[in-house]
C-alpha cells in the first residue's frame, strides 16, 4: 500500500527519550524520518546539542529532520512581529539542523471572537508576510489546521485558499488524519483539487475511545491500529487513491507516551505499520 520510507516519527511519540535515543528508536523501527518539536516541557528542539552536533547526530543514524513543530498562533495579526522573530530563529535552527519545513499551527483558543472573514484575512496576510524570511533560507512553511471547534483555522479547504491568496509558493497544507475527522470538511476534502495539490504532508493517530468525536483531544490520540474509531488507515488509503504522494508521520499524543519505554513504543509502532500497510 506504501513504502515503508514514507513513515515518519513525531517526537509526540516518545518525548521522554533524549535527542539521540529517539533517533536510535525510529533507526531501530526502520523509520528513516522524524519531526522535532518546540513545545515538550524540560527539552529544547535539539536538548541542547549545538546544530552541528544534533545535524551529525542524524546523519550517523541515517535520519533526517522533515519538521519543526510549530510556529503556533501564527494567523494573529497582533502578533506578527513576535512571530517574525520566532520564526527567524526556528528557520535559523532548521537550516542548520538540515531540516525542510517549520509547520505553522492557528490560533485555537475560545477567547478569539474574531468573525470568520476576519481569521482568513489576517491567515493569508501573516502567511504573505512570513513568505520572504521561508524563500530566503529555501525552507517549506506547512500550514496545519486543526479540527476542534475553537480553532481558527479549522478547514483545509481555507488553509488553501489563504496559502493561494498569500502568492506564496512556500506554503504547503499539512492534513492530519485525527483534525481532518473531527473538523468541518472532512467528507469533500479529498474530492477538491485545490486542497490535494498543496498538500505537503500528513499526519496520522487513531482513536479508540468510546467518546463522541466532538469531545476528542490530542490526548486520546495513539497509534492507528484495528480499534481505531476514525478509520485513519481508510483515511490514508482515500488520500493515497487521490494522488498524495508524500510522507506520512506517526503523531500520537496520549499521555501514556510519556512513560513508555522505547521498546515498547518500537513495538507498538510495528503493530501499527503491519495494520496500515495491510
Amino acid at each position: 500500500m506504501i513504502e515503508r520510507k514514507r513513515f515518519a516519527l513525531n517526537r509526540m511519540a516518545s518525548p521522554s527519550l533524549g535527542l539521540e535515543e529517539f533517533y536510535c528508536l525510529a533507526e531501530s523501527a526502520g523509520i528513516g524520518k522524524v519531526e522535532l518539536r518546540n513545545d515538550i516541557p524540560g527539552r529544547g528542539i535539539i536538548d541542547g546539542q549545538t546544530p552541528s552536533e544534533a545535524r551529525e547526530i542524524a546523519e550517523r543514524h541515517g535520519i533526517e529532520v522533515i519538521t519543526i513543530n510549530a510556529l503556533q498562533k501564527f494567523n494573529l495579526r497582533t502578533l506578527q512581529d513576535r512571530l517574525t522573530d520566532e520564526l527567524g530563529s526556528l528557520l535559523d535552527l532548521a537550516k542548520a539542523i538540515g531540516c525542510r519545513a517549520i509547520v505553522l499551527c492557528p490560533n485555537n483558543d475560545p477567547a478569539d471572537k474574531r468573525p470568520a472573514e476576519l481569521r482568513q484575512e489576517e491567515t493569508a496576510e501573516n502567511l504573505a508576510a512570513f513568505a520572504p524570511l521561508f524563500e530566503e533560507f529555501g525552507i517549506t512553511g506547512y500550514v496545519e489546521p486543526l479540527g476542534f471547534g475553537i480553532s481558527s483555522l479549522p478547514s483545509p479547504g481555507d488553509a488553501a485558499r489563504a496559502i493561494l491568496d498569500s502568492a506564496s509558493g512556500c506554503y504547503r497544507v499539512l492534513l492530519d488524519t485525527f483534525h481532518l475527522h473531527i473538523g468541518p470538511d472532512a467528507s469533500s476534502v479529498l474530492e477538491d483539487s485545490s486542497v490535494m495539490s498543496l498538500v505537503g504532508l500528513v499526519h496520522i493517530s487513531g482513536v479508540e475511545s468510546d467518546l463522541a468525536s466532538s469531545e476528542y483531544r490530542d490526548g486520546h490520540r495513539v497509534f492507528p491500529g484495528p480499534g481505531d474509531r476514525m478509520k485513519s488507515r481508510d483515511q490514508l488509503e482515500s488520500l493515497l487513491r487521490a494522488g498524495y504522494a508524500g510522507d506520512v508521520s506517526f503523531e500520537p499524543f496520549a499521555p501514556e507516551f510519556a512513560g513508555m519505554s522505547a521498546g515498547a513504543v518500537r513495538e507498538l509502532l510495528h503493530k501499527s505499520l503491519a495494520y496500515l500497510k495491510g
